[in-house]
């Protein structure tokens, strides 16, 4: 199973490596319309080669997927932790309650008595 994670990991950095090599053309991006610039009198323009566009796209959009699902889980993990304290409280209690139950009898005795 190893070696085919390798090989989908290499032929998708060769994809990737290819990609970058056919879209070295420098691209120039605006932060707003032509238009809209003109109305506020500025505009932010950067020039980037485009796989980088592409490729810092599909990152971001992964980067903002990863996060909305974080945030969408809360509610289970916060209702997971809760569980998980409530169920170590509960294993305490029952272990206090059986050497409360089994205080001054033989320890064998005892322990047979918690199997059955």
């Amino acid at each position: 199973m190893r070696y085919i994670r390798y090989a989908v990991l290499g032929a998708l950095a060769i994809a990737l490596v290819s990609v970058a090599l056919a879209n070295r053309s420098v691209v120039e991006l605006k932060l707003m319309p032509s238009a809209l610039a003109e109305l506020f009198g500025f505009n932010f323009t950067i020039a980037l080669p485009l796989f980088a566009v592409v490729l810092g796209g599909v990152g971001a959009g992964l980067v903002i997927g990863f996060l909305w699902e974080w945030l969408r889980e809360h509610k289970h993990r916060s209702e997971a932790a809760q569980k998980t304290r409530e169920a170590r409280r509960l294993n305490r209690e029952v272990s206090k309650l059986k050497k409360q139950k089994n205080e001054g009898k033989d320890e064998v005795l005892a322990l047979l008595e918690d199997a059955g």
